[in-house]
């Protein structure tokens, strides 16, 4: 199966959490902070959002950075996904 988002979502796919420092200290899984950074893995077509045009920016395989508590979490083939609206992304990392 395959996630084909509407309008102006965006499939991303979480990048994983450090699990050492740049000191080289081992984070427990509870200590690691969940990462904001993921991997654009589809993207919707844009078109007519609540009156408004909207274009979209980001492309599959960029990595951008979201809102925290932004999205829906979704489970799909055993992998975690989060959907959100192109507005809920902050930047893209280059």
């Amino acid at each position: 199966m395959t996630l084909k988002p509407l309008l102006d979502r965006v499939v991303l796919k979480q990048v994983e959490a450090e699990e050492t420092t740049k000191s080289g200290i081992i984070l427990t899984a509870s200590a690691q902070e969940k990462p904001s950074i993921a991997e654009v893995v589809e993207v919707g077509p844009g078109g007519l959002v609540d009156g408004n045009e909207v274009k979209m920016t980001v492309k599959a395989g960029d990595k951008v950075i979201t809102s925290k508590y932004s999205g829906t979490e979704v489970k799909l083939d055993g992998v975690d996904y989060i959907i959100v609206r192109q507005s809920d992304i902050l930047a893209i990392v280059e």
